[in-house]
């Protein structure tokens, strides 16, 4: 069976948080783009895609957003997903409206187990929105993607918020490891944690999700420290993805950030994942050096 392909569509980067990590934090100023400049996107990304991504910034907080959806649908997308903070989605009457439009597949993101965690986090007062959203979504049977950037401050609570998410009853859980770009580089020191300390607290919340029969994945994080556990590792099993971004468009995603975003090292050529690792971001050993890594050999 051939793979769907994946629209990932920049709506444009205005936000109703301000997470210390946001890779996008930096683009602000550019605002967000026009309705017809992003149904210009869509017919565009039709052509040869069969998922769109609606994703920013924040999408829900558009005006246009319902009229952006409902314009998908007609095109005849055959999964359309909401990337958001999930702080919309705590009002049940926009989540039916959205629904109805045509939104099949929502991920949205938590990061911390606890309110004051992941309030401090984004800067705003927004946990229990999430956690009413993500009920308000499975009620009405909708397939919950939830995110979860690993930072220095939520690393320790990775089990924690692990549990949460199944109590939750999630479609799947996801651990993306932070990219030291935008708002995260420039708090690089306060958000960076070392991985080899992630670890321990990863491995948990992976047995953790194993053992209740739920989805759990990890993004951006080399195999060489997940030896036992490479079935969890997203980029193994990511589609072809397509990005329409502020004013550009990426045709191949995972091309782009082999190429641009990550690297290896040297040392890296002996092991025996050598071919279906993509390495670390590109920022992490730039800054912290190569030890951690360890290549695996038989």
């Amino acid at each position: 069976m051939t793979e769907m392909k994946k629209a990932d569509i920049k709506v444009g980067f205005l936000c109703n948080n301000n997470c210390f990590f946001c890779v996008q934090g930096h683009k602000k100023i550019f605002g967000n783009k026009t309705t017809r400049e992003i149904k210009a996107s869509i017919k565009e990304a039709r052509k040869d895609c069969e998922i769109v991504v609606f994703t920013g910034g924040e999408p829900t907080i558009r005006e246009d957003i319902l009229e952006l959806v409902s314009f998908a649908k007609n095109l005849k997308f055959k999964i359309i997903q909401i990337q958001s903070n999930g702080r919309m989605f705590a009002y049940k009457d926009f989540c039916q409206k959205i629904v109805n439009a045509g939104a099949n597949e929502f991920a949205l993101a938590l990061h911390g187990h606890k309110a004051d965690l992941h309030n401090y986090l984004t800067q705003q007062n927004s946990f229990l929105q999430v956690v009413k959203g993500i009920n308000n979504l499975k009620k009405m049977n909708q397939s919950v993607i939830m995110n979860t950037v690993i930072v220095k401050s939520n690393y320790r609570y990775l089990p924690e918020i692990t549990k949460l998410l199944i109590g939750l009853n999630v479609d799947q859980i996801q651990f993306a490891f932070v990219h030291a770009l935008g708002a995260a580089k420039d708090n690089f020191d306060k958000v960076i944690p070392r991985i080899s300390l992630v670890i321990p607290f990863l491995v948990k919340s992976l047995k953790l999700g194993t053992r209740f029969n739920k989805k759990i994945m990890v993004e951006a994080i080399p195999p060489c420290f997940l030896k036992d556990f490479q079935e969890h590792i997203s980029e193994n099993s990511m589609p072809e993805m397509k990005i329409f971004d502020l004013d550009n468009i990426v045709d191949n995603f995972k091309e782009a950030r082999i190429v641009e975003g990550k690297m290896k090292n040297t040392k890296c050529k002996k092991c025996t994942l050598f071919s279906v690792c993509e390495g670390p971001w590109k920022e992490y050993p730039e800054r912290f050096g190569w030890d951690e890594f360890k290549p695996v050999i038989k």
